[in-house]
């Protein structure tokens, strides 16, 4: 362990996976920049395809689009440092750096959440007031609810992370994580303000998480109610598909999440390494899934899909017998 102080300290040391052989750290690097290409390519993708098709300009694909850039950063912000301490064994991450890391970590994780929160709005209105749903959700109103979710977390996530800087760093410079998170940076804090500074941390990450999460069990619940109340098979598979990337979506970013505070909480344990493992899989792996879901649960991207496949297939075999 280095031991530190306040002034002295200037770095900190990923640590990454403790129980990690360096033999596997190429396999490590390269299954987490394949990872990251498909958050790349997928987002980007999910982007350009929405921007180029005028008639999905509709507040259900504006919310995609800002789940998409939120994948985008989170991914661009966290990845190339992990890759880089596998690939070239760099674990030097600066003072400055790693506290922006942790502030655009946090920020990106809250920002999703609310986007969760509108995307469940949206599913809700079009399903149970489909009447009202043009008055009640119009492009301008998604961009301002998403805009907002933006900038008020961000304004919030400042003050979260000013509170962690005002703690003296004095144990140790030693992240035992892939990235500089609020808890692991603060654990190597010193003094009787970590413990204060660490519970208004997580009480403002409970509330982002965990009041979203409940409008979003409302609303689906809601959702089942009426789509059973609906007479005839075919219907309620129509009315049921429309809401299945949303369902699918929630279902990955929260159950995992809670699977681990709930073990938490009951005081089940896991090994460091396994720890570190979900963290990742919670947090990154949403971000090169959520294009696939897109493209195959919802039904105008897919039908578009298939059409333009279609229509290249098509002009290969014209151009062949030509």
């Amino acid at each position: 362990m280095i031991v530190t102080n306040k002034t002295a300290i200037k770095d900190f040391i990923i640590f990454g996976f403790p129980g990690l052989d360096p033999m596997y750290y190429g396999t490590v690097s390269t299954l987490l920049f394949f990872n990251y290409m498909a958050i790349l390519v997928g987002n980007i993708f999910i982007l350009v395809f929405v921007g180029v098709e005028r008639h999905l300009h509709t507040p259900t694909y504006l919310i995609f689009c800002h789940m998409a850039i939120n994948d985008l950063l989170f991914g661009t912000v966290t990845l190339p440092k992990m890759i880089s301490r596998y690939w070239w064994d760099d674990k030097i991450i600066s003072f400055g750096a790693c506290f922006t890391q942790m502030y655009f970590v946090h920020s990106l994780g809250a920002i999703q959440s609310l986007l969760l929160l509108i995307m469940a709005v949206d599913r809700f209105i079009a399903v149970c007031f489909p009447l009202k749903y043009p008055v009640l959700l119009t492009n301008n109103i998604v961009s301002m609810a998403c805009g907002l979710s933006w900038i008020c977390t961000f304004l919030r996530m400042m003050g979260v992370i000013y509170h962690a800087l005002t703690l003296s760093y004095c144990n140790s410079n030693i992240i035992v994580q892939c990235y500089c998170d609020h808890t692991s940076v603060t654990n190597l804090g010193c003094g009787g303000d970590v413990k204060y500074v660490q519970t208004v941390a997580v009480s403002l990450a409970m509330f982002s998480l965990l009041l979203p999460l409940s409008f979003i069990l409302f609303s689906f619940i809601s959702i089942f109610v009426v789509v059973l109340r609906i007479g005839n098979a075919e219907g309620r598979s129509k009315t049921f598909s429309t809401c299945t990337p949303q369902l699918l979506i929630c279902s990955i970013y929260y159950l995992p999440r809670c699977f681990v505070y709930l073990a938490n909480y009951i005081g089940f344990s896991f090994s460091l390494d396994i720890r570190i493992l979900l963290i990742l899989l919670y947090s990154l792996l949403p971000c090169a899934v959520n294009p696939i879901i897109y493209c195959f649960k919802t039904k105008c991207i897919k039908d578009i899909l298939m059409k333009r496949l279609k229509n290249a297939k098509v002009g290969i075999k014209l151009h062949s017998k030509a």
